[in-house]
């Protein structure tokens, strides 16, 4: 009878898959970072009181948002040569991720900043404090601290969905299992690593995420989530 799980094959296939998931990381940090700061710039826009800046980022959010991400990786690497923008796989995969979850980002930042009180704006004014000298100074450190939990959701969703780069022949975790399962007609081994492995950093992120969390908490609501 064959033996169900062949342990020195995974070990063989191991190599392999931790390149894939380093791969995997990598494309999910400078793709979020990138979302963080295209997120606030968005949301920004969104509440500017110029509609020649809000119209647009307004209507850029809802579309990136009411369309799904293979598309529009299809649109970046596929469809955009056309227009004389050839973008690598890596290039298109990272713009592409990158571009979606900064349009969710943006929308909780807005949250967060629709969340300080309008005291908070009209002590600004009162002390003649320029718009965005007030954002940096006073409004964004109070309204990061309550988002921090969501863009940390957003953070590990993207890792999760890093599996659709595989669409634009980006070498990423579960295509490399994939691969590995089409070489050798063992798909057992491969993929259960590769869940595992996607498991293992979603946990460690989510950690990490609430440690930061914690530490962005002021000390008397520490003290109530203590007690």
């Amino acid at each position: 009878m064959e033996q169900l799980v062949d342990l020195d094959f995974a070990w063989s296939i191991l190599p392999d898959l931790l390149r894939a998931a380093v791969n995997t990381v990598v494309i999910t940090l400078v793709a979020f970072s990138i979302a963080l700061v295209l997120g606030l710039l968005l949301a920004l826009m969104r509440r500017s009181p110029l509609r020649v800046l809000s119209w647009p980022a307004a209507t850029v959010i809802e579309f990136i948002r009411s369309t799904p991400l293979l598309i529009q990786l299809y649109f970046l690497f596929y469809v955009m040569p056309e227009f004389g923008l050839t973008l690598s796989a890596w290039s298109a995969g990272i713009a592409g991720i990158a571009l979606h979850y900064a349009c969710y980002a943006a929308e909780v930042y807005r949250a967060g900043l629709d969340g300080i009180p309008r005291g908070q704006w009209e002590a600004c004014k009162a002390l003649s404090m320029p718009r965005l000298h007030a954002y940096r100074r006073v409004i964004l450190p109070q309204a990061l601290r309550p988002i921090v939990p969501a863009l940390g959701n957003y953070l590990v969703a993207m890792f999760k969905d890093t599996p659709v780069l595989s669409a634009i022949t980006v070498v990423e975790l579960m295509l490399q299992a994939k691969n590995i399962g089409s070489r050798s007609f063992r798909y057992l081994e491969p993929i259960t690593l590769a869940g595992i492995f996607f498991l293992i950093i979603s946990i460690v992120v989510a950690l990490l995420v609430r440690r930061l969390e914690l530490r962005l908490q002021l000390p008397s609501t520490q003290t109530r989530t203590t007690a």
